[in-house]
């Protein structure tokens, strides 16, 4: 993206709870030296009186830009802590601007450094901005994580429901500053240690999914996601979602992961998210509509699993097209017939597989045949 404001880099200073005495020496300068400070009204007040300085425009994003185009000279952003992490810096950058970040401490930094927790045994999510269902993706035995922007009523509501109601919980607020305390606040941190249930990432029990049998079941999906082979920042189209739990299991990989479900029955399409919600990956981003025509416009994937639509004209094409990785399942003899002729014409792996479940049968033990699901995969 190219920004509109070319006339001279903007300098994005992080400031701390402990306000103006806490700055660095050249955060100061740069304060000192701009011709107009922007930051919201809680970061201006710990400026010395006299500066210039300007709130941001609200609602921030849509002004954001014309903004800055009319600002002349030398800009200076102040952020809190560290503008990089779930800040106005990350923002700015992402936007196209020329950024020089100076950092102060960040609240996840202050939060450890209280409560003792290494950085490599803590995991940070933020809600700013986002859905609280992110935490769950977080949630295990003995995990410690450190929760941005959340509301404390919804943080205790979902670990009751994730079956985590006995996780010890810290609000930390204000943190390195004169207010600094234990309890809610302004710029509250939320110190989670975990107790609850295990889920595992991937290889989740089928009945942890909300479905009407379009479910693409533990062993398939398992064998399904080990082509897929999914990679930190990915994107993966789970075309014919059903369920939606080829996409949830990808999205849980890794929290850079990003999927999205095409499914044309409305009825399914709102329970992928319920499930996506439930699960810990709400960004899961679901399209209501019937492939081909439904994949029209959307962002270029690394990797495509089809669960549906095989026979429908143009979806294999489409998919193809990207030079995305594709994994598709097939279970009728038509849908079996498109996936030989796609092994034919492209090569890739094509397998059968087949699943029986011991079962009682009578009063012995005897096996239980799933229908066999032809596979066909290519790199």
């Amino acid at each position: 993206m190219t920004n509109v404001r070319e006339k001279s880099p903007l300098t994005v200073v992080g400031i701390g709870a402990d306000g103006w005495p806490g700055l660095s020496s050249q955060a100061r300068e740069a304060v000192l030296n701009a011709d107009v400070v922007v930051g919201a009204p809680r970061q201006l007040a710990y400026l010395p009186a006299g500066m210039k300085s300007e709130p941001w425009p609200s609602p921030l994003l849509p002004g954001l830009d014309g903004f800055l185009a009319e600002r002349e000279g030398r800009v200076c952003v102040l952020a809190s802590g560290d503008p990089l992490l779930s800040g106005i810096g990350t923002t700015l950058i992402q936007r196209g601007y020329d950024v020089e970040v100076l950092p102060a401490l960040s609240s996840v930094t202050l939060a450890r450094a209280r409560l003792g927790w290494a950085a490599e045994e803590t995991e940070v999510v933020t809600v700013v901005g986002r859905a609280i269902a992110r935490v769950s993706r977080a949630l295990a035995p003995g995990r410690k994580i450190l929760v941005l922007g959340a509301n404390a009523e919804d943080l205790l509501d979902l670990l009751k429901t994730r079956g985590y109601g006995n996780s010890r919980v810290t609000a930390l607020s204000d943190l390195g500053g004169p207010d600094e305390r234990v309890g809610p606040g302004s710029l509250t941190v939320f110190a989670i240690e975990a107790e609850g249930p295990a889920l595992p990432l991937t290889g989740l029990p089928d009945d942890i999914f909300e479905h009407d049998g379009q479910l693409t079941k533990r062993d398939l999906r398992a064998s399904a996601l080990a082509r897929l082979a999914p990679t930190p920042g990915e994107l993966l189209w789970d075309v014919g979602g059903g369920a939606g739990s080829v996409g949830i299991e990808w999205s849980r990989v890794h929290p850079l992961n990003r999927a999205i479900a095409i499914e044309r029955s409305p009825e399914r399409a709102a329970r992928i998210t319920r499930n996506a919600d439930a699960l810990g990956v709400p960004e899961l981003d679901v399209v209501t509509g019937a492939a081909p025509e439904a994949l029209e416009g959307l962002s270029t994937p690394q990797a495509i699993f089809i669960g549906g639509g095989l026979t429908v004209l143009g979806v294999l094409d489409a998919c193809l097209a990207t030079g995305a990785r594709i994994v598709a399942h097939g279970v009728t003899l038509e849908s079996e017939q498109a996936l030989a002729r796609a092994y034919g014409e492209h090569g890739g792996e094509l397998i059968r597989v087949a699943v029986e479940q011991a079962a009682p049968l009578g009063g012995f033990t005897g096996w239980t045949p799933a229908r066999a699901v032809t596979q066909w995969s290519k790199p």
